[in-house]
Order: structure tokens, then sequence, then C-alpha cells
């Protein structure tokens, strides 16, 4: 235990955010760099090293968080970069970008603030670069055998770095024109700045794996032909088709999904345009969605100079601490303040989008609402609350419903779905087709980045026996496994 008494004697302390007025003239993270150092060791001797962890519950890649946390308290950052890479490849990813179920399940949090676990584990990393303590893990020999992975996000990327460390060849497959899929062109660069993705790719690169970008399986290079190429694939699209808003008005332009507008704004930073193609630069914005892409699109527009942002939630805004029916060490849905919500903006629920306006040119310059409630378990609008908006960019980011059928990568494969539209898979995320395995959301819908990273791993190892008979990699989760919640 690092310190016993470090829960008494210290308070939870996060990370310093910059100014808002400072980081919204940049694109750069929003926290003060360096500034979790001096206070992480303190932090981390709040882990009471318990004798049920529930954090390793509460994450699905099962990491070591009280191991870690030891070591990050004696600043022994080299053991403690050991124990974070032995459940996840990518610690950097998910110290950024997870919600952190693992601080839900910390036992300190049920009647303190929990361990800023995120925290700890990012310094870890960050460390980790700086010292050099992250090298290429190349396999001691190879295995003749080839796979293909279809799809660069964090569950493609978990696959092949398993896969290219067991000594199989595998190359990469991504249809935009960088590798990183969501986390390149979906996640802002002040959430997670490039530099992060990139190093990570020159390491696989070192390790072995190759890369082949602008490829898009089914339209470019046909499903058959590439089960031809490699002795095995492992899918891993994630789920892209977004949900839309069918109502009067959503073919004005100015409506976009979020996922037609983040991507723009992330190829700015990338040097290839000098404006985003769909800036909300002096312009009245709505975002529609409550949720983390909604909040993306908030802190995007915030940037971009927009004249006003308010984001539309249907549901009731959540309340502050934990609903009775979302007990300790469930992950509670709570009302949250992100970086983005800080810089400004309305936030507006149980609210229902009627229809859109536009000008005599076809532009969007009204959004049209109405309050809703639960009438008999049913959202019902509320009589006489109808009221107009000014909306001249409007992005949809309601999640989405599964992975994308148009390109024919399914049909191609005669890939088998389940209940859900989800692509379906067994035990050791095979699917229905040999030798064609499938990982993160495309087998388990719209989920966290730890379940994606979790289901590469795990999917990597079913593709690893079935390649060789056995497998020593490891698998954390199974396909029917679901979050710590209710």
């Amino acid at each position: 235990m690092a310190d016993p008494k470090g829960f008494l004697n210290h308070g939870r302390e996060v990370a310093k955010s910059r100014p808002v007025d400072v980081r919204l003239k940049d694109w750069n993270e929003v926290y003060v760099p360096g500034s979790l150092l001096p206070i992480i060791s303190k932090q981390a001797s709040r882990c009471m090293d318990c004798g049920i962890p529930f954090c390793h519950n509460g994450c699905p890649l099962g990491n070591l968080i009280p191991e870690w946390n030891d070591y990050a308290y004696r600043e022994d950052w080299t053991e403690a970069s050991e124990r974070l890479h032995a459940t996840n490849n990518f610690p950097e990813f998910t110290g950024r970008l997870c919600p952190a179920p693992c601080e839900a399940a910390c036992v300190l949090g049920i009647n303190q603030p929990p361990v800023t676990i995120k925290n700890v584990e990012v310094s870890i990393i960050d460390k980790a670069w700086d010292s050099g303590d992250v090298k290429p893990q190349a396999p001691e020999r190879l295995s003749g055998k080839t796979v293909a992975v279809i799809g660069s996000g964090p569950a493609g990327l978990a696959a092949a770095q398993q896969l290219t460390r067991a000594g199989h060849t595998v190359a990469v497959y991504e249809r935009a024109d960088r590798v990183g899929g969501l986390l390149r062109y979906g996640i802002p660069e002040f959430k997670m700045e490039k530099r992060h993705i990139n190093r990570r790719i020159e390491q696989m690169r070192a390790e072995g794996t190759r890369f082949r970008t602008g490829i898009e399986i089914g339209r470019d290079l046909k499903a058959t032909d590439l089960r031809k190429r490699y002795d095995a694939v492992v899918i891993a699209a994630g789920a892209t088709t977004a949900r839309d808003l069918p109502v009067p008005g959503r073919e004005l332009k100015g409506v976009y999904q979020a996922m037609e507008y983040l991507p723009l704004a992330n190829k700015v930073q990338e040097g290839d345009y000098v404006t985003s193609p769909v800036s909300a630069e002096g312009k009245h914005v709505v975002v529609i969605g409550g949720g983390d892409t909604g909040a993306d699109c908030v802190g995007t527009a915030h940037r971009q100079g927009a004249a006003s942002v308010t984001q539309l939630e249907i549901m009731p805004q959540p309340g502050e601490e934990r609903n009775p029916n979302q007990p300790w060490p469930t992950f509670p849905m709570l009302y949250k303040v992100t970086s983005a919500h800080e810089e400004g903006g309305e936030r507006v629920y149980s609210v229902s989008t009627t229809h859109f306006e536009g000008d005599e040119d076809g532009n969007v310059q009204w959004l049209h609402l109405t309050e809703v409630e639960f009438i008999d378990g049913k959202l019902t609008p509320k009589p006489g609350t109808e009221r107009k908006i000014p909306a001249q960019l409007v992005t949809l980011a309601m999640g989405f419903t599964g992975t994308d059928r148009e390109n024919g990568l399914v049909e191609q494969f005669g890939l088998e779905l389940d209940e859900r539209g989800n692509i379906a898979r067994d035990a050791d995320f095979a699917t229905n087709v040999p030798g064609v395995f499938v990982a993160g959301d495309a087998g388990r819908g719209q989920s966290l980045i730890v379940w994606a990273i979790a289901e590469g791993r795990s999917a990597a190892r079913g593709c690893d026996r079935f390649l060789t008979g056995a497998s020593e990699l490891p698998a954390p989760i199974r396909p029917t496994d679901r979050s710590l919640m209710v």
C-alpha cells in the first residue's frame, strides 16, 4: 500500500486547466502542461490498495490500478509504466479520453471523492515517453502467418499491435488518409493532440505493423479479395452509421452530422485546410445531443468563433449526485461539465426538435423545438412550450446505429448480424466466416475507448489461436461482457 493514511491526509486534486480566454485562441490540449507531476504522488497515495479493488471491475481492461498507483507514489516511473502497459496498449489515449468508469467504481468513492486514476495514468505514460521507457517490442521470430486489420481506431490498433508482437505479419487498412480512425478525425485536438497518435504509430511501424491508408474495404478493395490475400482478417471498422433526425427541414444547408463537422476542424490542424469548409465563425450554432460528441462540437464551435452555442438534450438534466437506482460501484449518469462547457454556451434539457426553418436560399436559420416530459414511460411534447431559436449551423450528435452497410463489407464477407445490427461473433470474437474476427464497436455497438482496446486485445487472442492452434495473448473480456451499469 502506497500510504496507509494517504486518503486521509490528501484531498482529490485534478489537472489544472488553462484559462478559458487563453485556450480558446488555440487548439492545444486544455490542461496546463506539466501541472500534474508536482501533485501526482500525493494523489496516487490516496489509493487504499483494497482487498477487492473494484476499480478492476469498472475497467474492462483489468488495469492493475493499485499496483501502478503504488509505483507512482514512490516515483518509480519505469515500473509504473511496465504495470500500466501490461494491460493497456495505449494509456495516453485512455488517460485523456476515457470517462473513467474505474473512478466510479473506486472504493474510496463510496464516501469521498475517488482517486484521480485517469490523472495518475496519464502522468505515468507521459513520463514514460519523456524518459524513453516506451520502446518498440518487435517479435523474436515470425510465424509466417498474415493478418489484415480493417480499421485503425483503438480496437484495430490494439489488435494489430498484439498480433504483430505475437509474430504475425499484420497490415492495417484505413479508409481515411491518415491512421487513427475516430481518434484522428473524431476527437478534437484540444482533447488529445494528434502527436500522441503519431508516436504510437511510429512505435508500431518499428515493431513491424504495416499501414495502408486511403483504402476502403468493400469499395476500393473487395472483401473477398482481401480474404484471399491474408490468412486471417480482424474487422475493427467501428459503428460509424450516425443516427439521423428525420424532421422537416433536415435537408437545409447548414445541418450536418457531427462526424461531417468535426473531421474538417481536425484537417485544419493537420494542415489540409487554412480554414474549415464548415465553420461556426459568426454563426448561431445548435448542437443536438448531450453526450461527449456533442461536447466536442461545442468546444470546436467556440474555437471557430461562433456567435452563440446552444446544446440540446431530449432527456432531463441529470443530478450532481448518484441516483439511488445507480449505486456504487456502477457508472452513474451525473451532470457533467466538460472543458467545452466551461468555455460558454447554453445547455437545454428535456427538449425535442420539431423542424428546421430556412431562408429563401435554402440555408437553415431557425430551429423549432418543444419541451418534453415522461408520461406513462414515454417522452411526450408539452403543449404550449413550442418556440424557436436561431440556428445557422446545426450539428447532429445523437449517437450511432451500427457499422457501415453501404460500402459492401458486410455483404461481401457474408457476415451474419446480431439482433442489434452488429456483426455477430462467438466466444473467440470469430464471425460466421472462418478466419474472420470482429472487434470494437463493429461487434459491440457504440461504446467507450477502454472497451474498444479490450476488444482489440481479446480478438487478437482469438485470431492468434486460429492461426497457431494456441495463444498466450491476454483476453481481458468476452464478447458478452457489459459495462458495470444498471
